[in-house]
């Protein structure tokens, strides 16, 4: 899980940040001024300062933030003039937006606020629907508006061009100030929460900010997303009342708090409609006591009630925002907030810590305890352990003259820190007559010391401010003084919490102790000898506008000096100077107002430290630092050398003394046997209960194989069928929601496209099957550890993880190895794409976007613990979305309606229409997925919707369309769910941008490249160049970004730093002067597409280039060469392709959507390009592999090449050169793509 931050502000205004990955409150430290609020999200975190403006502050990324300004040129024909800037009266502006309506000129476009800057000046877009347009970048058309053509024809009456300018986000991790509104400036804000980034799928980064006035008005601030990350304006909310606190979380729920006490909550917020429509009543809790805040998230709010109870409501969902009833919690909070997946965190009543609920998860979302997060913050750990640590060494005690020095040295620069507990950490004591204070005090602030140490107790003050109550006690240290802080604004709680002014015993006896001093005590005191400060200068502590004068007593206090009992041992100097630089004293609990965990990313699975206190350990630590210490390195070398010497002697003693005896075993044999189901290979298909054996044995020399039986039984006769372990090619799960099955692979049935297909009773007991039968094939083969950097990678539509360690002679010429006799075996992990080279380096992308590197192992998933590598190791995680179609017919009387003809597809289907798929029968794809989230109308369907959802056609099944014109008779709209997969597998996450497409230079074996290029597409089409990736540090360090024009989805890099891509409108583009000094390269050639095509994937090796366009055609790059790069034109070579992956041998292997097989047709066929040669780069035929079900491969760390000199051995007599038949299909250009499924 990626690095995610909680924010929480404590009661002087300061912000600070605590990772998940990290063990301290880290300051930020380009807020100037205090804060009252924080809210995050992911991106980012919104606050409100003391001076109620609002500020953002951004995450920085390797990603920018670039927004796209954007007007039209439009110009008309005139018979005298030609096209010229004279328009008719009717006409649109000479400068405009798309729609002509809005009057655009370039000198109008102004920066938003001064967090922005430009990229660079205006420029013509010379691209028009992936196709170039001549030089002047117009296109053409009768009138305004029509639809333009980059062609001028004879009626070609208007044109027009656009004008592009990009502006880029300079305020990266800074606290950056929004501009106020010109007009209806709303009152200054009170509270502030963001959210609404989970409603209906909406793109990363779009966010509902939602704020509070002063005067009980709410705001909605409009138009915040990835690209405009401080939104547009502000606009008021309509209320039933006062409102003093408001809570919005990531998906469609927004409640609100009343100045009565009641709660509201927001209906009808919608992807439409983020603001929502109305407002519902809900009542507090208690009937007597009314609600203060309110925290909500996905499902599930929890309320605070003016008497700080906590209480959780029970019901909450998308459906019933307002829930169902309440529930009481343990515990008193003044302030609570809602974070990602749930979780809680809030702040105690008693001693102002922040505390984390534990046990939140998807089905107990009220959680279990509250635990409290007791990290230091920023600068104290030092401060904590070495205190710690001296305290243990001086047994506690603390003796000995102490010299004002040290005191003054070591306090004032914490006199701020201090002030932060509302305590100053010192002791007053009595001073000698003739010592001079003044030194280090402003004259005019008071200095009373006295030596009064005796029990008093400082004033208490109670929340209502009426009472003060004194009484005696022990010299106990007494609690420092907590005001309460409500929904209102805290700095004038605070203020109002306290006298006008404080006495020096006030302080003293307010501050926390040491409470190892105080335990001392002796018959007489001793007053303390006091040096004059040496420091050179007054105290100056950070101006706080919550309490100057507070600040100034603690800087006046700054000489005085603790009492001490003993004054005898100079070295306790040292120890009393580190125990007096925590701030906080031995309790370190520092006073916090607010958190928000918006931005906090954890579940029940995180591993966190935040409840682990650095000071408890330290002497423990200390202890085995000082026994290590201890140890020379020449004793450890000696004690090393006996110990080998030992072993060497045991050796020979136990071992090379009998080695001339024989085995008493020449060989070993077991079988392992089960009952299982087989689906017959006969007709009719149907399972039938078998059972299943697998018999293994070994021989003199270590060597493993093995014989696979099924036992069946046939008319009343038994029979059974058989395989040898070492002739499997390939194990593969084919998990679904009846069966737990897995199909079984020789080279026969590879051909035959049918393989041995198996299921077991229970999920465990199939993949104690796959474990065992994998294991038993790779110890025929001796083929252990991890894989080759030659190996071939290749994922199944399932997102399983196979490799296969090439031969030399899989790319021999004219005889390579058949496919089909290829070997895989399962890598553990879930990807949907793997891209490697052949240093080793493996970079994969989930279904999620999320980016893996491989860190090295091998096994893992069902393998763990019977052969998988016992470290690199790692838990994975995997989200993917199940669609399903809502479909509907019209007619004459209701419109549109759920009643279809009888030959029309379910009214709930899948893509095809064939299966009827219900949002109450869908399951997940297989018992490894669960549901975490519920369904929603999916906007991101290609061809556009209109706001409900739905597409538009004129029949089942056709072309739809985002709008209903006359003709369209269907509709339809499809209906999202997400799941979550969580497996194990060798590869490490590689935070935070998640990617659509990735690709490495594909290295030869001699090359002595240090860093290797690596390119990379951003799941919102931006292109990246990752730094600092080595055979070492596959992971790299950092992303450099690439600018382009416009969204793109494919990239490949070849053996010589040739960077292709494919841009989202189905063009191809070159990167020019890319090389080792200039790894970005430095500008974009566009290279038209084949003619009426659309390029989806491009591939680079050595020379060649290949690409697959949208209509599974397969195209050759003609005319690539270094003095022309570009190429000149594409050759088709083959339809019916689905992935395309060139090697650094300029190796041609793709998958293959259709493929015909004994019983039918297969989807998803690995397939190799035979007779690739530099004369002939296109190749001649196919030769057919492992299918169906692939959906990925890649090759480009494949660089075994065979020897010229003689032809390759074929692996049996019998076996042919590939004469492979022809692809399925029909050879035009146009056809039509294909589905992707499992056929096994």
């Amino acid at each position: 899980m990626p690095v995610s931050l909680l924010w929480a502000v404590d009661v002087y205004g300061r912000v600070y940040s605590l990772s998940t990955a990290g063990q301290q409150w880290e300051l930020c430290r380009d807020a100037q001024l205090e804060f009252k609020r924080v809210t995050a999200a992911q991106q980012c975190c919104w606050g409100i300062a003391c001076d109620n403006n609002v500020y953002l502050n951004v995450h920085a990324s390797d990603l920018p933030v670039r927004y796209q300004e954007q007007t039209y040129e439009n110009q008309r024909w005139n018979p005298v003039d030609g096209f010229s800037e004279r328009l008719l009266p009717s006409d649109r502006w000479q400068w405009s937006d798309v729609t002509g309506l809005q009057h655009q000129p370039l000198d109008s476009f102004r920066l938003t606020s001064s967090s922005w800057e430009w990229e660079g000046d205006w420029y013509l877009d010379e691209n028009f629907e992936g196709e170039p347009t001549d030089k002047g970048g117009w296109t053409y058309s009768i009138d305004f508006p029509a639809a333009y053509t980059r062609d001028k024809k004879w009626n070609s009456c208007v044109r027009r061009r656009r004008w592009l300018r990009y502006r880029r986000y300079k305020a990266m991790d800074t606290w950056a100030k929004i501009p106020s509104q010109q007009t209806n400036l709303p009152d200054p804000f009170s509270d502030i929460s963001c959210g609404g980034w989970d409603i209906n799928e909406e793109p990363r980064g779009r966010l509902s900010l939602w704020a509070v006035s002063l005067q009980g008005k709410v705001w909605f601030r409009e138009g915040i997303y990835h690209q405009n990350p401080e939104g547009s304006l502000w606009e008021e909310v309509s209320l039933p009342g006062e409102v003093v606190q408001v809570s919005c979380g990531p998906g469609d729920l927004v409640w609100a708090v009343l100045w009565e006490g009641q709660l509201i909550v927001r209906e009808g917020i919608s992807r439409d409609y983020p603001k929502g429509s109305s407002w519902v009543m809900v009542d507090s809790p208690s009937p007597d006591v009314g609600a203060t805040h309110v925290a909500v998230g996905n499902n599930v709010v929890w309320v605070l009630t003016k008497d700080n109870k906590v209480w959780f409501r029970r019901g909450v969902n998308s459906h019933n925002p307002c829930g169902s009833g309440w529930i009481s919690m343990i515990g008193e909070m003044i302030m609570i907030n809602v974070g990602l997946n749930d979780q809680v965190w809030g702040i105690s009543c008693d001693d102002r810590a922040v505390h984390f609920r534990q046990g939140v998860t998807s089905s107990e979302l009220s959680g279990k305890t509250w635990k409290v997060i007791g990290v230091p913050r920023d600068g104290e750990r030092s401060h904590s352990s070495a205190s710690a640590s001296s305290l243990q060494s001086a047994g506690c005690y603390f003796r000995g003259e102490v010299r004002a020095q040290s005191v003054a040295s070591d306090v004032e620069p914490d006199t701020e820190k201090g002030s932060t507990d509302g305590a100053t950490g010192l002791i007053s004591s009595d001073l000698p007559e003739s010592f001079n204070v003044s030194s280090d005090q402003p004259s005019d602030q008071p200095s009373d010391h006295t030596s009064d140490h005796t029990s008093d107790q400082p004033s208490d003050h109670t929340s209502d401010h009426t009472s003060d109550h004194t009484s005696d006690q022990p010299s106990d240290t007494p609690k420092p003084c907590i005001p309460k802080v409500t929904s209102d604004s805290f700095i004038s709680e605070l203020v109002s919490d306290r006298e006008p002014a404080k006495t020096s015993k006030d302080v003293a006896s307010a501050a926390p102790a040491v409470l190892e001093e105080e335990n001392i005590s002796g018959d007489s005191e001793f007053p303390a000898t006091v040096f004059p400060s040496q420091s050179g200068g007054p105290v100056n502590p950070q101006w706080s506008n919550v309490d100057l004068e507070e600040t100034q007593v603690q800087q006046a206090q700054t000489g005085a000096v603790m009492e001490s009992s003993d004054t005898c041992s100079l070295s306790s100097v040292a120890t009393y100077t580190l125990a007096i630089e925590d701030p906080y004293g031995v309790d370190e609990h520092p006073l916090w107002a607010w958190v928000s965990g918006g931005g906090c990313s954890v579940d029940s699975h995180s591993q966190l430290s935040w409840f682990n206190c650095p000071g408890n350990s330290s002497g423990l630590v200390q202890s085995i630092q000082s026994m290590s210490l201890s140890v020379t390195p020449a004793q450890t070398a000696t004690w090393k050398r006996q110990i080998f010497e030992q072993l060497n002697e045991r050796t020979k003693r136990e071992m090379d003394n009998f080695r001339h005896y024989e085995q008493a075993i020449e060989q070993s044999v077991w079988v392992k046997k089960g009952t299982m189901q087989w689906w017959r290979d006969w007709k009719p298909h149907k399972w039938i209960d078998i059972q299943f054996a697998l018999e293994q044995f070994s021989g003199p020399d270590g060597s493993k194989d093995g014989i696979m039986f099924i036992y069946y039984n046939f008319n009343e006769e038994k029979k059974y069928l058989h395989a040898f372990i070492n002739e499997i090619t390939i194990l593969v799960p084919v998990l679904n929601d009846s069966k737990h099955t897995f199909a079984i692979y020789t080279p026969e049935r590879t051909k035959q496209r049918w393989p041995i297909r198996v299921a077991a009773g229970t999920e465990l007991e199939m993949h104690d099957w796959l474990a065992l039968l994998s294991v038993s094939s790779c110890d025929s083969r001796r083929i252990e550890g991890p894989p080759s950097k030659h190996a071939i990678w290749s994922i199944t539509c399932k997102g399983d993880i196979f490799v296969c360690e090439p031969t030399p002679g899989l790319e021999a010429v004219p005889y390579p190895t058949p496919c089909d006799q290829m070997f895989w075996r399962q890598v553990g992990g879930h990807l949907r794409s793997v891209e490697c080279n052949t240093v080793g380096i493996v970079w994969g992308i989930g279904y999620d976007h999320t980016a893996w590197v491989y860190s090295g192992g091998y096994g893992g998933g069902f393998f763990q613990g019977l052969a998988s590598s016992t470290d690199n190791i790692y838990t994975q995680t995997d989200v993917k979305s199940v669609y399903i179609y809502e479909n509907q017919r019209w007619n004459p009387v209701s419109g549109y309606t759920s009643r279809g003809l009888p030959t029309d597809r379910y009214m709930w289907s899948d893509a095809s229409g064939l299966h009827e798929c219900t949002k109450t029968n869908t399951k997940p794809p297989s018992p490894q997925w669960t549901w975490v989230s519920d369904w929603a109308i999916d906007y991101s369907v290609s061809g556009g919707t209109d706001r409900e959802g739905w597409q538009f056609a004129a029949d089942f099944p056709a072309s739809y369309h985002g709008y209903k014109t006359m003709k369209d008779f269907v509709r339809r709209r499809r209906w999202s769910r997400k799941c979550k997969l969580t497996t194990t597998g060798p590869w490490q996450e590689i935070p935070p941008i998640p990617l659509s497409d990735v690709t490495i230079l594909p290295c030869a074996t001699q090359s002595s490249v240090d860093v290797v290029p690596l390119w990379a597409i951003s799941n919102k089409g931006d292109v990246l160049c990752r730094l600092g990736v080595t055979a070492l540090t596959p992971a790299g360090s950092s992303w450099l970004h690439v600018g382009t024009d416009q969204p793109f989805k494919s990239i490949t890099i070849g053996a010589v730093s040739q960077v292709w891509a494919i841009a989202k409108d189905g063009s191809a583009f070159y990167r020019g002067s890319v090389s080792p000094q200039s790894p970005a390269g430095d500008s974009w050639f566009h290279i038209p597409s084949p003619a009426k095509q659309k390029l989806k994937q491009v591939s680079v090796g050595r020379t060649s280039v290949h690409a697959v366009d949208e209509n599974s055609n397969l195209w050759y790059r003609q005319g690539v060469t270094p003095s022309y790069p570009q190429g000149s034109s594409w050759d088709h070579i083959s339809n019916n392709v689905r992935k395309v992956s060139v090697g650094p041998l300029d190796q041609v292997w793709i998958i293959a959507d259709k493929v015909q097989g004994s019983h039918g047709l297969s989807c998803g066929t690995v397939c190799h390009r035979l007779e690739v040669q530099p004369m002939d780069p296109k190749g001649q035929s196919w030769d057919y592999g492992i299918g169906g079900g692939w959906d990925h491969i890649t090759v480009r760390g494949n660089s075994l090449e065979e020897s010229r000199g003689c032809l390759p051995s074929l692996t049996s007599e019998s076996s042919p050169a590939p004469q492979s038949p022809p692809l399925v299909g029909s050879l035009e250009v146009n056809g039509n793509p294909h589905g992707c499924e499992i056929h096994t």
